[in-house]
């Protein structure tokens, strides 16, 4: 169904700000910032044939959206040849967005709940139909995109755009791309834009590797009661490997975000805090929270805001918790993503040593290893080819800047899991045997003597094992190329040989 926009013929600034205001209070922003060029821009063109639009970005139905004044989705901007189109636009939710026209060669500038609205002002040039959309990474596919229909008879292109916030120059419409008749030929479904330049790697860049031994102490036999977790979202610019640098997004700047435990029956208030120089929305949604998205509905938290939720443990076992903002699959591939274990009344048993380890994957633009600071490829996140994949975030977290290490004769659990967001993982210890596995996180039920087991994204599972010889144990996906995009990791035991178990020559 086509919506229509309203008409405003704007005489003066206070219709203006009564036009912004009906918008919303996230439109209010620009009626009390805009510049005296911007509103001597739009007096000087309420003087000709004037379509107005006020809009602001939202979060609707798990998509990131255009709304109009009305609360209409990803509206139809329709207008006559001609006529001068002027947006006022805002962003409701608090992140990061523009509005570009790319047939047209017109883009606003970038707007955020912190630097409130922004106005846009071109001439409709050309009749057809052309689409708009959000330029930032992931927007566009979240859902971030429209069509201003022109209708009329063809003319000449006319002298095109001004950002009256920004003050930018007229640009001249280019042709639509690949049409003859003055149409825009449909856009695909992965918005590919030029590839820019490969920038040098960060020298700044700071590890964001998780350390795979910061494991909550065991609940024990305690009685439930209510526990509080705080946790911050921050966009970092982190080290991805030996001269290569990567923009996370984090839970507590590393990857993955902390491990949370509880017990069934404890009630859990978590407070989501988002940093205020993070530039998108970010959320969380808890695998074990029964309800609202996991917690997803009621966390969309805007940079430089925080929400608590509170919920009740009602299963055991180990779960996932991710970013649920659309675009959901480029949160977690940014490194949003960590587990959560609810331990059963009287706890699990004890073991030596507990370690938490998970599995994701990164969808960048230049190939594995390439000394540059990475940008997320979009088209290849839609095709779920990813470049790297890394334990605990980063290449050789698990090997080098982390260790894993026990002593013969210990007890080792590995609390494993896969953000994702796309790929299952054959988790294998090469090695070694796990004594004890509970499959997919869930603490009913134990299995023995597996040599690998499968995890899908979103999953997890708890593996142990009784070290029994001294030695380097290399942690894999049995998807085993992956090895060579990133993915290993190693568990060094250490203490005696003994010789029944293993030797080198012939039996003794």
């Amino acid at each position: 169904m086509e919506h229509s926009m309203c008409k405003f013929r704007v005489t003066a600034p206070i219709y203006l700000a009564v036009a912004l205001l009906a918008a919303g209070g996230a439109s209010i922003g620009f009626a009390a910032n805009a510049s005296p060029d911007s509103t001597q821009a739009v007096q000087r063109a309420a003087t000709g044939n004037v379509r107005h639009f006020v809009m602001r970005t939202n979060i609707a139905d798990g998509r990131l959206v255009y709304e109009d004044e009305h609360g209409n989705v990803d509206p139809d901007l329709k207008v006559r040849l001609g006529d001068t189109v002027e947006i006022s636009i805002a962003s409701k939710e608090g992140a990061e967005h523009d509005i570009t026209f790319p047939d047209l060669k017109v883009e606003s500038k970038r707007f955020s709940g912190a630097t409130g609205a922004t106005t846009l002002q071109f001439v409709a040039s050309r009749a057809g139909e052309f689409h708009y959309f959000c330029s930032v990474p992931g927007h566009r596919e979240a859902g971030m995109e429209g069509k201003l229909i022109v209708t009329g008879a063809p003319a000449s292109p006319i002298a095109a755009h001004r950002d009256a916030s920004s003050g930018m120059g007229g640009v001249e419409p280019a042709a639509a791309a690949g049409g003859m008749d003055g149409h825009a030929m449909p856009m695909p479904a992965v918005y590919a834009p030029a590839e820019a330049a490969a920038q040098p790697a960060d020298p700044n860049a700071v590890s964001v590797a998780g350390d795979p031994a910061a494991v909550p102490p065991p609940v024990g036999a305690r009685a439930p009661e209510t526990i509080k977790y705080r946790i911050e979202t921050d966009e970092v610019t982190g080290k991805l490997d030996n001269g290569t640098s990567f923009t996370y997004w984090t839970f507590d700047k590393r990857v993955p975000g902390p491990m949370l435990r509880a017990r069934v029956g404890d009630t859990v208030e978590l407070t989501l805090a988002n940093a205020a120089t993070s530039k998108m929305t970010h959320s969380i949604d808890l695998h074990a929270v029964t309800g609202a998205m996991g917690g997803g509905a009621d966390t969309q938290v805007a940079p430089g805001q925080q929400k608590t939720v509170t919920f009740k443990a009602l299963h055991p076992g180990l779960y996932v918790y991710h970013c649920a903002t659309p675009l959901v699959p480029e949160h977690i591939a940014a490194g949003m993503y960590g587990m959560i274990l609810i331990e059963p009344a009287g706890g699990l048993p004890k073991v030596d040593k507990e370690y938490y380890v998970m599995q994701g994957e990164l969808y960048t633009s230049q190939p594995f290893g390439a000394h540059v600071h990475q940008q997320v490829d979009m088209a290849k996140l839609s095709a779920e080819r990813p470049e790297y994949y890394v334990f605990n975030g980063a290449v050789g977290s698990l090997t080098k800047t982390h260790e894993l290490t026990a002593d013969v004769g210990q007890t080792v659990r590995i609390y494993f899991g896969v953000g994702g967001p796309n790929k299952v993982s054959s988790f294998h210890v090469i090695g070694g045997v796990f004594d004890t596995v509970y499959e997919e996180g869930s603490l009913s039920e134990a299995k023995h003597d597996v040599q690998t087991t499968l995890v899908p994204p979103g999953a997890a599972a708890i593996v142990e094992m009784k070290m029994q010889y001294p030695g380097k144990y290399m942690l894999v996906d049995h998807a085993l190329t992956r090895a060579g995009k990133g993915l290993v990791g190693v568990l060094e035991v250490q203490g005696s040989a003994d010789p029944t178990i293993y030797h080198v020559g012939s039996a003794r």
